[in-house]
């Protein structure tokens, strides 16, 4: 099989590694990549967004399975052209993305199908916020309705916070377009998980959950970043509650879609809250998280690129194969400035001291005749994987202890906290 990846991030880094190990793979290209990702895939120049671009890449690699890595391309409709084009591809349709592209559309797709979420009221201006608001308590969650790179979204503390967060929103400061619409979202109290699902569009199997640390400082504090770090363990599940969660959430969303005529193929990812009274979806992606995919990716078993196209075939197996390892880790690098105003062209040295059991995945480096430099605002991460989480958070920090630029930004406390749920 010949597979081309979408994308050039940590994520995307993460997939063509997995893929390349696959018995079933003997080539894997990636648009555009990145010079991180070369030792595992042929860059391919071109824009990810670009269906005509990304049609001809994949005729040219004679790929037979296209993985799309990021949203944007979803939002695009880049894989509804490749299926007009007889290409094989993971990646929900553009109409199935809305679930992500739209948060008011999730939203009141989860309200529609009588799936778990928090109350919420969507508007448009300000008049409107300020009428919504006085229905809700404090904190209250703020979210663009559009993309927004994993910042869109602000828990507000009291009103003041609220009122300039959806000035700054609605008026396109803040997020741009995205945040022209608003989904104000009473606050939720409990632990948070991702629990990411392989779909055919009627059926789901569920990948090893995970967590994501959205925060940029330790202790949750500080803004929300496109997420610092995070682990896989199914101890972050009590005994029992996965099969629950599939049969509450996974699901009942993938029968809505179907019957809302766009059945969802691809990774169906679900943003959970696991509250005192229950679980309460968050937001929904529709693609592998990032830097969530850097922890499960290592954890799975079996044969990707084999997952991938029965996903794409509609025909996914009975049962995922079992995971190599009890638990895995990943730790985001950040520029300086991050998240607000990455600094970029800063020197990195020791990169090449990392060794297995710890893993690099780049996210945005660049190589110059001096060597590596940044160049985005997440730069690398390191996972492993191991038989303890406290095991791969060792090895994870370990070889992060060695890797230098000038103002790096770490979390040192990923999966610090116990990962049961309840």
């Amino acid at each position: 099989m010949r597979v081309l990846v979408l994308g050039g991030g940590g994520r995307e880094h993460a997939l063509a590694w997995k893929l390349r190990q696959a018995p079933s793979v003997t080539e894997v290209a990636a648009l555009p990549g990145s010079e991180g990702m070369a030792a595992v895939a042929t860059c391919v120049a071109g824009d990810p967004c670009d269906a005509a671009a990304v049609r001809a890449a994949a005729a040219a690699q004679a790929a037979d399975l296209v993985v799309i890595g990021p949203e944007a391309p979803l939002a695009a409709g880049v894989s509804d052209a490749l299926r007009a084009a007889g290409r094989r591809v993971f990646g929900p349709s553009q109409g199935a993305a809305r679930l992500e592209t739209s948060k008011i559309f999730a939203k009141e797709f989860l309200a529609r199908h009588g799936i778990p979420t928090a109350r919420f009221a969507a508007v448009d201006s300000m008049a409107a916020a300020q009428r919504a608001l006085a229905g809700f308590g404090y904190p209250v969650a703020l979210k663009a309705d559009g993309l927004a790179a994993g910042k869109g979204v602000v828990i507000a503390g009291e009103e003041r916070e609220a009122l300039a967060t959806l000035e700054a929103m609605l008026s396109g400061a803040l997020v741009g377009e995205a945040g022209r619409r608003v989904v104000i979202e009473a606050g939720l109290e409990g632990p948070e998980l991702s629990l990411l699902a392989l779909a055919d569009g009627e059926r789901a199997l569920l990948l090893p959950p995970a967590r994501d640390h959205k925060r940029l400082r330790e202790g949750d504090q500080g803004p929300n970043t496109g997420g610092m770090g995070a682990i896989s363990s199914d101890a972050l599940l009590p005994p029992g509650w996965a099969e629950a969660l599939l049969r509450l959430v996974v699901e009942p969303t993938l029968a809505g879609m179907a019957a809302e005529g766009a059945p969802f193929q691809g990774v169906l990812y679900c943003g959970l809250m696991l509250t005192a009274s229950g679980p309460q979806v968050l937001e929904f992606n529709a693609r592998f998280g990032d830097p969530e995919a850097q922890a499960i990716l290592p954890r799975c078993g079996g044969d990707l690129a084999e997952l991938l196209l029965a996903s794409a075939n509609g025909a996914l197996p009975e049962a995922m194969p079992p995971p190599l390892a009890a638990a895995a880790a990943c730790v985001v690098a950040a520029a300086a400035g991050y998240p607000a105003a990455p600094r970029r062209g800063d020197a990195i040295t020791g990169l090449d001291t990392v060794a297995p059991p710890a893993l690099l995945f780049h996210a945005g480096t660049r190589r110059t005749a001096a060597g590596w430099e940044t160049a985005g605002g997440r730069v690398l991460g390191v996972s492993a994987c191991a038989g303890t989480l406290a095991a791969a958070r060792a090895h994870c920090y370990h070889a992060m202890e060695r890797i230098r630029f000038r103002g790096m930004q770490v979390r040192r406390d990923i999966g610090a906290a116990p990962p049961t749920a309840g």
